[in-house]
């Protein structure tokens, strides 16, 4: 049984709570800009002013590589900076063929030493195999998500069952070593619950809380339930908190704000 990591971080920070490092650049506090590497200082100030308080930190790969070579390098660093109790994610939702998803998990697990990883389980289980393979590390497979377009063909039903359910059907089926768990999104709390309330064996990974508009309310009664461990992501509305030089300690202050409504 994997998420044994996430578990041990959950119960040691009294938290649920993640936070996207998301850095976009052009809204990056503007004194850092005469650092060598902002992007690497602001996220560092940000761990170390959170560290404590949140279970697990989700990096999305786009924000990084679009910073190209840099970006990359960042990426390792940022990492490299996070305590080695505290759960690290690389959002990077990779999927493809055998020898491809070999790679991509080789690059995530191996190269940059993260706990988990968001894949799209949409081309079957050999594009998943890769990864599952790593028996003390996890994936969280996309199955609801935040976004409006998820009504395209999540929400739409096939012999007479949603699209999603046929996918937790399956990623059900291919957890036999325990390290998969779903993402499902904080905007579809309908599809949250009963997610929770069906297979309550499966860690969750939820995003959508903050400036994208998910319920904290839905989401906190999902956290303090029993089973798996759940996560709540919250990126923006956190490590944007404040622009002067004391932003960390806007972010420190909205990391317990968050926590606080999560534990109600």
């Amino acid at each position: 049984m994997s998420f044994k990591k996430l578990s041990a971080s959950i119960e040691k920070r009294a938290s649920n709570l993640c936070i996207g490092l998301d850095p976009s650049v052009e809204k990056i506090p503007e004194f850092l800009s005469e650092y060598e590497d902002a992007v690497l200082e602001f996220n560092t100030r940000i761990i170390e002013a959170t560290e404590d308080v949140v279970c697990a930190y989700k990096l999305n790969t786009a924000f990084y590589e679009v910073l190209g070579e840099k970006g990359w390098s960042t990426f390792g660093e940022t990492i490299a900076r996070i305590p080695d109790d505290v759960y690290v994610i690389a959002d990077c939702k990779r999927s493809d063929v055998g020898n491809s998803a070999k790679h991509y998990a080789q690059t995530f697990f191996d190269y940059f030493g993260v706990d988990a990883v968001t894949v799209n389980p949409y081309m079957g289980y050999d594009s998943l195999e890769p990864f599952l393979n790593y028996k003390d590390k996890d994936i969280f497979a996309l199955v609801v998500t935040s976004n409006q377009g998820a009504k395209d063909f999540q929400l739409r039903e096939f012999g007479g069952k949603k699209f999603y359910e046929l996918v937790l059907e399956k990623l059900s089926e291919w957890n036999k070593d325990g390290n998969i768990g779903a993402v499902v999104g904080a905007t579809k709390a309908e599809q949250l619950s009963a997610i929770r309330n069906s297979y309550p064996q499966i860690p969750l990974l939820v995003p959508g809380i903050g400036a994208q508009g998910g319920s904290i309310e839905d989401v906190a009664q999902v956290a303090n339930s029993s089973g798996a461990p759940v996560i709540i992501n919250v990126g923006r509305d956190i490590i944007f908190a404040g622009y002067d030089e004391n932003f960390a300690e806007k972010v420190r202050e909205k990391a317990f704000y968050y926590n606080a409504l999560l534990k109600r």
